[in-house]
C-alpha cells in the first residue's frame, strides 16, 4: 500500500449515510474466552458479519443472532481474496442497506489494528462515505506466546521487543540480530521459514532459542522450542511435528518455558470429553471442562416432552395458588422448568408462590430457582440427591404447618424414595408427572464411530439414566475412554453396562465431576513421568489396549 496518505474527504463525515455502518472487531487469538465484552456486543447487535475464512464461524454461533448472515470473503478452497476484492466485498455489504441502524461487523484476527488489512480497508469506507467504528481485540502477537509460557519481555533483559510480520518485503534483519533482542514473528510456512533464515544471515546466532507455536491459545496449541538453526530446517521439511506453526518467538525468553508453561501442562489439556446431557444441563460442565484445557461434545440421551395427559399438572398448580399446599419440592432444574412453563401458559407468574414453602434438591436446581426470582428455603448442604433432601426436610408439625400437604412436580421415571420418605415423615405427597423423558434420537454415525473407535478421552456420566441411554442410542464407549461418574449409584449402572469406572466424583455435583477427572487425569500423568513413560492421552494410548488403574 502506498506511504501517501489520501487528503481527507471532510464531506464524507457530513454527508447523510444511505448504508448500513461497519465495525472492524477483534476477533481474538482463537480463545473464544478472549474474545471481548464490546466485541460480543457487536457481534450480537449485527445484521452481517464479513469473515476472512469459514473456520472463524465456529466462535460466533453463542454470539450472534440466529438470522445474522455471514459472508466469507476468502473461498474454502481457493486463493485468498486480494486487498482490493476484501475492500470492495466490505463497502458493496454495508451499501446493501439503506442506513447506519444495519450494523456489518468486519470480524478479524487478533487486534484489527495489528497485522491486518484495517487501514485498507477503512479508507476505502471512507472514500465511498461508510461510516466505520474500531473495536481492538486481544493481539495474537502478544497472547500467543503468553499461552506458550514465554513472556517476552523481563526486568533482567534489554527490553527491546521487534515484531513482525513473515513476508513483509524490505524487512532490514540486521536491526533485529543482537543476541539480547527478541523477535516475535508472524506468519506461516515459507514466509515463516524465509525469515527466521533472515534473522540466521543478519548474523543471529544458530543457537538462539525459538518457540513455535501452531493454533494458540486453542486446545490444539502445540510450541515446539528448539533453536534458529534447526527451525529453519524443520520448517523446510514442512516441521513434521508443528505444522501449522504460525507464531515464533525467537530469544533467550523462550527459556523460561520449561519452568512458566501453563496452558499446555493443564491437567485434561488436548482431551476430548463425551458429555451425555442436554446442552441446557451442560453448561456449567462444558465451562469447567474447557477451563481445564479440554473441549467437550454434547450428545443428548434424553429428550424431555410434556406428559401425556396434562390435566393433573393443571390442578396441581391451581392448587398451588388457593393454598392447598404448604411445600413445592424441586428435583430436577426440568421440574422447574415444567412448572415455569405452565404457569406461563396459564397467564401466572413468581407471585403465585407467596406464602409457599420451596425445596430444591440441589444447588443446580436451586441456581434455576433464583432465575425464576424464587430463594429457595430448602436446600441439601451435603448429599444433593432425594435421600440428602429427605434428610433436611422437617417432619409434619400439626401445630407448626397449618398444611399437610406437599407438591412433588417430576419426572415419569422418578424414584418413590422422597415419596415414600415423606410420607413417613407425616406429609401427604400429590407426586405429579411434570414432564416425561423418552430416550434421545441417536447421535450421527460420526459421532457413534467416535465413541465406540476411542475418539473421545473421557465421558462424564450424570446419572444412570445417561448410561443406560447412550449405550442404548450409541454403543459402549471403547474401552480406553476414561469413564466418570457423578456418585456411587451411575457407577453401578455403568459396570452393570460392562464399563469400568475410573473416577467416581466424591459429591454429586457436575463441577465436581470434571474436578475428580482432572485430578484422575494429574495422577495418571504423574505416574508415566515416575516410570519415564511419555504422556499420551487415553485417546493416544488406545492401540495399546487400556491399563488397569484403580477406582477413585
Amino acid at each position: 500500500m502506498s506511504t501517501d496518505a489520501a487528503p481527507i474527504d471532510t464531506a464524507a463525515e457530513t454527508r447523510p449515510a444511505a448504508c448500513g455502518r461497519v465495525a472492524f472487531v477483534g476477533a481474538g487469538p482463537g480463545d473464544p474466552g478472549l474474545l471481548t465484552v464490546r466485541a460480543r456486543d457487536y457481534l450480537a447487535a449485527a445484521d452481517v458479519v464479513v469473515l476472512d475464512t469459514g473456520r472463524q464461524a465456529e466462535q460466533l454461533a453463542a454470539w450472534t443472532r440466529d438470522d445474522v448472515e455471514l459472508v466469507v470473503a476468502d473461498g474454502e478452497d481457493g486463493p485468498a481474496a486480494t486487498e482490493g476484492a476484501r475492500c470492495a466485498l466490505l463497502v458493496r455489504t454495508a451499501s446493501a442497506f439503506d442506513g447506519p441502524s444495519h450494523l456489518v461487523v468486519r470480524l478479524m484476527d487478533g487486534d484489527p489494528s495489528a497485522f491486518s488489512g484495517l487501514a485498507a480497508e477503512a479508507l476505502a469506507c471512507r472514500d465511498a462515505g461508510v461510516p466505520f467504528e474500531i473495536v481492538p481485540g486481544v493481539s495474537t502477537a502478544w497472547s500467543v506466546p503468553a499461552y506458550a509460557g514465554v513472556p517476552l519481555t523481563t526486568h533482567e533483559g534489554s527490553g527491546e521487543l521487534h515484531m513482525i510480520t513473515a513476508g513483509e518485503p524490505g524487512v532490514d534483519w540486521s536491526l533485529s540480530a543482537r543476541d539480547d533482542i527478541t523477535v516475535v514473528v508472524l506468519g506461516s510456512g515459507d514466509p515463516l521459514r524465509e525469515a527466521l533464515q533472515g534473522l540466521l544471515d543478519a548474523g543471529r546466532p544458530q543457537d538462539s532459542p525459538v518457540a513455535l507455536t501452531e493454533h494458540g491459545t486453542t486446545t490444539t496449541q502445540h510450541t515446539k522450542v528448539t533453536t534458529l538453526v534447526e527451525a529453519v530446517e524443520a520448517l523446510e521439511k514442512g516441521c513434521p511435528d508443528c505444522p501449522d506453526a504460525s507464531v515464533a518467538v525467537v530469544g533467550h525468553q523462550v527459556e523460561l518455558r520449561a519452568e512458566l508453561s501453563w496452558y499446555e501442562t493443564k491437567p485434561l489439556f488436548g482431551w476430548s470429553i463425551l458429555v451425555p446431557r442436554t446442552k441446557e444441563q451442560s453448561l456449567s460442565m462444558t465451562e469447567r471442562i474447557a477451563a481445564y484445557g479440554a473441549t467437550s461434545a454434547v450428545v443428548p440421551t434424553i429428550s424431555v416432552e410434556p406428559p401425556r395427559t396434562p390435566q393433573q399438572m393443571d390442578r396441581a398448580v391451581k392448587g398451588l395458588v388457593t393454598g392447598r399446599y404448604e411445600w413445592i419440592g424441586f428435583t430436577s432444574v426440568n421440574a422447574v422448568r415444567a412448572v415455569r412453563e405452565k404457569f406461563e401458559a396459564l397467564g401466572l407468574d413468581a407471585r403465585a408462590f407467596a406464602g409457599l414453602k420451596i425445596a430444591a434438591v440441589g444447588g443446580v436446581t436451586a441456581a434455576a430457582l433464583r432465575e425464576w426470582g424464587l430463594e429457595p428455603d430448602l436446600v441439601p448442604e451435603e448429599e444433593q440427591s432425594a435421600v440428602g433432601l429427605l434428610e433436611v426436610w422437617p417432619p409434619y408439625d400439626d401445630v407448626l404447618d397449618p398444611i399437610n400437604r406437599v407438591f412433588l412436580p417430576r419426572a415419569d421415571i422418578a424414584t418413590e424414595t422422597l415419596v415414600a420418605g415423606l410420607q413417613e415423615a407425616g406429609w401427604e405427597v400429590d407426586d405429579v408427572t411434570a414432564y416425561r423423558t423418552v430416550r434421545a434420537a441417536p447421535p450421527p454415525a460420526p459421532v457413534r464411530e467416535s465413541i465406540k473407535g476411542g475418539a473421545f478421552d473421557a465421558v462424564c456420566f450424570t446419572s444412570s439414566s445417561t448410561v443406560r441411554n447412550l449405550v442404548g442410542i450409541a454403543g459402549k464407549p471403547h474401552p480406553s475412554t476414561v469413564v466418570a461418574c457423578i456418585g456411587p449409584a451411575t457407577a453401578r449402572t455403568a459396570e452393570e453396562h460392562g464399563l469400568r469406572v475410573d473416577v467416581v466424583a466424591p459429591e454429586p455435583s457436575a463441577t465436581v465431576l470434571v474436578d475428580a477427572l482432572a485430578q484422575h487425569a494429574r495422577e495418571t500423568a504423574a505416574r508415566a513421568r515416575a516410570e519415564g513413560q511419555p504422556v499420551l492421552r487415553p485417546s493416544q494410548r488406545r492401540t495399546a489396549g487400556r491399563r488397569s488403574r484403580s477406582r477413585r
